[in-house]
């Protein structure tokens, strides 16, 4: 299959589709929901550290000669820096949790700020998911696997994600249908920087290994600085359990499905001898 096809393909499953789920899920009874969203936290997160240091970052290694070693592993750490620098100016992963300080008092200052709240989760949503496209593009034109493990990881934290994404849109005062439109809408950009990335990135093999660098940095800043947090509030030891073994299942998940791969891509290099 033509390689721009399948990151089209795999862009939307990491964009439109983990929207879509999202909704679905949204049509659950609150108190199912409450008690689900957390198992589906601890999932993503063992998802996402399994790509940044089971592919992402071994690839990059691969690709670069020793002397760029230390340039690779700066790029990893200034994408986690600004990655965080990025959500300080955006504020929309902060708002999530209701809690910007920016609220006031007021209960008209606290309806603006709501309205203010569901503008930037669509702004911010629509450059993330830009970024995350690009970063797909990237894994696919190193590795088709390694492009395929990764849309999965970027499904696995975007469908929480956007769950709480649509709580803040429908607390700021968008009706159903309308919030399901504009996140759909913030989607696209996904598929938008899968496509833009493809041309641009396709003769400059010399700066993937960096991108992908980025991608790590990006998945490791979501599982650290935003979704481990929220599983400390809760510390009883059934809970903490759980939460360990489905985060193992999120690393095992992931390595399992870039194993396959891996041994589905030695047969046909076998059969082709």
């Amino acid at each position: 299959m033509d390689l721009l096809i399948l990151i089209i393909i795999f862009t939307a499953v990491g964009g439109i589709l983990s929207v879509l789920f999202a909704g679905i899920f949204l049509l659950l009874p609150d108190h199912i929901r409450t008690k689900v969203l957390p198992h589906g936290i601890s999932f993503a997160i063992g998802a996402l550290l399994a790509v940044a240091f089971w592919g992402l970052i071994p690839h990059a290694f691969e690709e670069v000669k020793p002397d760029q070693f230390q340039l690779l592993s700066g790029t990893i750490l200034a994408g986690i820096l600004g990655f965080f620098v990025l959500e300080k100016l955006l504020i929309w992963r902060h708002c999530h949790s209701g809690s910007c300080e920016a609220h006031g008092d007021d209960e008209h200052t606290h309806h603006d700020n709501h309205q203010s709240a569901g503008t930037l989760i669509i702004i911010g949503d629509g450059i993330h998911n830009f970024v995350d496209g690009v970063l797909i593009a990237a894994a696919f034109l190193t590795d088709v696997k390694l492009g395929i493990v990764t849309s999965l990881a970027v499904a696995a934290h975007e469908i929480p994600q956007e769950v709480g994404d649509f709580a803040i849109l429908l607390q700021s005062g968008y009706s159903k249908s309308k919030a399901l439109f504009y996140n759909v809408l913030a989607s696209l950009t996904t598929i938008i920087g899968g496509v833009l990335a493809y041309y641009s990135l396709e003769d400059l093999h010399n700066i993937l290994p960096f991108f992908l660098a980025l991608a790590s940095s990006s998945f490791i800043y979501i599982a650290v600085a935003d979704l481990i947090p929220s599983l400390h509030k809760k510390t009883d030891i059934k809970t903490s359990l759980q939460q360990i073994v489905l985060i193992l299942a999120g690393v095992l998940v992931i390595s399992s499905l870039h194993g396959l791969a891996h041994d589905i891509d030695m047969t046909e290099q076998v059969q082709n001898l």
